[in-house]
């Protein structure tokens, strides 16, 4: 994947080891520059509201500071009866949470802001994937708390990881479960040209060495 400037022209602002991992698949360039905000200090809102305005806030605050180039910042909550399910506090807490989404349907919803802030550019949204978990016996949650996956992750699993074997179905995008809906933020980049064509090494059509080129509006 190129960029139309420098390797770095992408920043991400976010020190998730999953929304790196998710561009590096994608062959998106891109710097790691964290967001430094008060998340507590942002009031809670709607759920679809609350994550679009913490996304917009961290890619605001390091756009602020590196106002050529493009910022992506991402926030993931987990969503069910209408309540937001944060990252769990300790092991009692993360065994009520996994209990609470046991044998029901949640929704990971993922905002997501890419910010220009020399061109006046800002361009929020949300996406909402819906995630089913098979019933978790005692034993399996037990289990499950003995791995190190919960703790930094909200709703306390990692449906890319071991916690995989908990989710029955999904409907909506996978890399929105992981933290960041890759295919959204790509269609995003490409269209401002901030992204300009495919390797031919990435196999976009489906066919082995196929190449495929992208022509900027």
């Amino acid at each position: 994947m190129n960029t139309r400037n420098n390797k770095y022209r992408i920043i991400l602002a976010s020190e998730s080891p999953r929304r790196k991992r998710l561009l590096e698949q994608a062959k998106i360039p891109f710097e790691v520059i964290p967001s430094r905000i008060d998340e507590e200090a942002i009031e809670v809102l709607l759920p679809e509201i609350h994550a679009r305005t913490l996304a917009e806030a961290k890619a605001g605050e390091v756009s602020r500071n590196h106002p050529e180039r493009w910022v992506i910042g991402g926030d993931s909550i987990v969503v069910i009866d209408d309540t937001i399910i944060n990252k769990p506090a300790s092991r009692a807490h993360a065994y009520e949470m996994l209990s609470q989404l046991s044998g029901r349907t949640h929704r990971v919803i993922t905002g997501y802001s890419i910010q220009c802030r020399a061109i006046n550019h800002c361009q929020s949204d949300i996406c909402i994937t819906e995630v089913t978990f098979k019933t978790l016996s005692d034993a399996e949650i037990r289990w499950y708390l003995d791995t190190p996956e919960p703790w930094d992750k909200a709703g306390a699993y990692a449906i890319q990881g071991i916690g995989a074997f908990m989710v029955k179905s999904i409907q909506g995008s996978y890399t929105n479960v992981v933290g960041m809906p890759v295919c959204e933020v790509w269609d995003h980049l490409l269209e401002n040209g901030v992204i300009d064509r495919v390797s031919p090494q990435i196999n976009i059509a489906g066919s082995p060495g196929a190449e495929r080129k992208f022509v900027n509006k």
